[in-house]
Order: structure tokens, then C-alpha cells, then sequence
């Protein structure tokens, strides 16, 4: 398994994969020193997380190899789905999967997504359009949300 620390506007990245695919990718609260030579498995990744993040790229094309349950892997999956710039709501969701009564459920597999920005979590929200639950923080999911809407805020002066 193969490790790299990258830095981006919103912190430090941790990037964890081998072969096989990607098993996750993470944003710490803490400082951690940069990887200086990125493996070769995990290139890919860190060279689209940048395109993210300089505007440049909608969409990740990966291998992701997540770990768990077969639940969590189908919300994944609706996550993946939502479209660049939109929100959906954690009910929307469950009514996606056919069970509004696993709204709970639901948000839970949405907070262990291990796939920061790339199953984009960030794009859930609560049914009344508030920023709730949210992993990384409610100013990360704020600065991404605000980044990937096609509405820029311009300054008046």
C-alpha cells in the first residue's frame, strides 16, 4: 500500500492506494510534511485532485477500490452520480435508493465515504438547503460547494 501527503487550498491530502486502485483519500485537521516523490500508483490521483482545484476538472476519472459494506458502496455509487455544481438532499437520496426511512442510514454512509471530493459527499444537503454534515468540516463543504458553482461571486469594488 502506498501512501502520499499532498497540500491543497483546503489542507493537507492524504492519498492511500497501490495497484489495485485507490482505497481512499482524506483531508487532515493537522500538518503533515509533503510527500516529495509521488508513488506511481497514485500519480494519477494527485495529478486530478490539482485539475480540481485549479478549475480545470469536473469530473475524476479513477480507479477507486473502496472498503465497505454493500450499502455504503451503493450510496457511493448515487454520490458519484450527482452532477457538477448541483446538490441533492440526504431524503433525495434515500428516495433514490427506494426507502425514504433509511434517511439515517444514508447519512451515515455519506460520512464514511472514504473518497474526499472525489465521491463528491460535499454535494449532500439538508432537505431545507442548510450545509449539514459534513466530514471535513462545514467550511470545507462551503468553499467547494461556493467553487464549483457556476454563479461567481464578484467583488463590488
Amino acid at each position: 500500500m502506498e501512501t502520499c501527503i499532498i497540500k491543497s487550498p483546503l489542507g493537507f491530502t492524504k492519498i492511500i492506494g497501490d495497484k489495485d486502485g485507490i482505497n481512499s483519500v482524506t483531508v487532515l485537521n493537522s500538518e503533515e510534511k509533503i510527500t516529495d516523490i509521488i508513488p506511481v500508483e497514485l500519480e494519477d490521483c494527485v495529478i486530478q485532485l490539482n485539475e480540481y482545484f485549479e478549475g480545470t476538472r469536473k469530473q475524476f476519472d479513477l480507479y477507486l477500490n473502496p472498503k465497505g459494506t454493500d450499502f455504503q458502496k451503493k450510496v457511493w455509487d448515487l454520490l458519484e452520480q450527482i452532477p457538477y455544481g448541483k446538490t441533492v438532499s440526504y431524503l433525495g437520496l434515500s428516495k433514490q435508493l427506494g426507502d425514504v426511512k433509511a434517511i439515517r442510514a444514508v447519512a451515515n454512509a455519506n460520512g464514511k465515504n472514504p473518497f474526499w471530493i472525489i465521491v463528491p459527499c460535499h454535494r449532500v444537503i439538508g432537505s431545507d438547503g442548510s450545509l449539514t454534515g459534513y466530514a471535513g468540516g462545514l467550511h470545507r463543504k462551503q468553499w467547494l460547494l461556493e467553487h464549483e458553482s457556476p454563479y461567481k461571486q464578484q467583488s463590488l469594488f
